[in-house]
């Protein structure tokens, strides 16, 4: 599988990441654990792919700052996603467990607006790792 084919990939993985994410704003009570999961998710997911895209294998890990890196390694400008990357990381795997992790709404709204900025981002930069956009 060529390195496009395998991005695109990512990137179909990492939209039904955010699309779960903005589904689940439907319910009542409010899941934000899980809505920000699914955030960190997709942002993880859009990276990677940029990073298989440019011939990288991307690390198994969850932490979007040392993705982020890597992506800045390839592109200077993933400079402005820092914060973002930095807001999203504690989502991917403290929800995931019953420990003390309080979130308000604004927290998830954050996180719903940095996985959006990731995405946006990575659309504008490989816009052919898009085909349906």
């Amino acid at each position: 599988m060529d390195n496009l084919t395998q991005a695109r990939e990512w990137q179909r993985l990492a939209t039904m990441d955010l699309n779960c994410a903005q589904f689940l704003l439907n319910m009542y009570p409010l899941p934000l654990e899980i809505i920000c999961y699914h955030c960190q998710q997709s942002a993880e997911k859009y990276l990677k792919g940029y990073l298989v895209l440019y011939g990288m294998n991307p690390p198994k890990t969850h932490d979007l700052d040392e993705l982020c890196k890597l992506c800045i390694e390839l592109s200077n400008t993933f400079k402005d996603l820092v914060d973002h990357c930095s807001d999203l990381t504690a989502y991917g795997v403290q929800p995931r467990y019953p420990f003390e992790l309080m979130l308000e709404e604004q927290d998830m709204r954050q996180a719903l607006n940095s996985a959006k900025a990731i995405r946006d981002y990575v659309v504008t930069l490989v816009p052919e790792m898009f085909p349906e956009e």
